[in-house]
């Protein structure tokens, strides 16, 4: 059986907070901070990031009635999906050619309080760039 290849890029608002968070890191690390809320965010996300190039359909879909239309209208996306990251945050992506050879995910969104409501039942199923 022949492994899919599954490219990750970080797109718009999701690809500038990475890098803040990562310069955020990497002042905390400089000064000695151990355990900060953003060295475990970014540890989060890049754990989840190398889960999706392992199996990109790892989070939860969201129904497509229910994808915000601003990611619609921003990212032309036909599919949704998001993974539950440290402290209540979430990370939103989107899979680009799936049936091809190589499955790119965007992940479009790193968010807290942009919330996307799901019914109950979806939630039982629960990278470097």
């Amino acid at each position: 059986m022949v492994q899919k290849r599954v490219s990750i890029k970080l797109i718009g608002e999701a690809k500038e907070e990475y890098i803040k968070l990562q310069e955020a890191v990497r002042g905390e690390t400089e000064k000695g901070a151990k355990g900060s809320f953003h060295q475990t965010l970014l540890k989060s996300i890049d754990s989840k990031i190398a889960l999706l190039k392992a199996n990109y359909d790892y989070g939860t879909q969201i129904p497509r009635k229910l994808i915000p239309k601003k990611y619609l209208r921003q990212f032309g996306v036909t599919n949704l999906w998001k993974v539950d990251l440290s402290g209540f945050w979430r990370m939103i992506y989107t899979l680009k050619q799936p049936q091809r050879e190589q499955t790119e995910i965007e992940i479009i969104s790193k968010d807290k309080n942009n919330c996307i409501k799901l019914p109950f039942d979806i939630y039982q199923k629960t990278v470097k760039p």
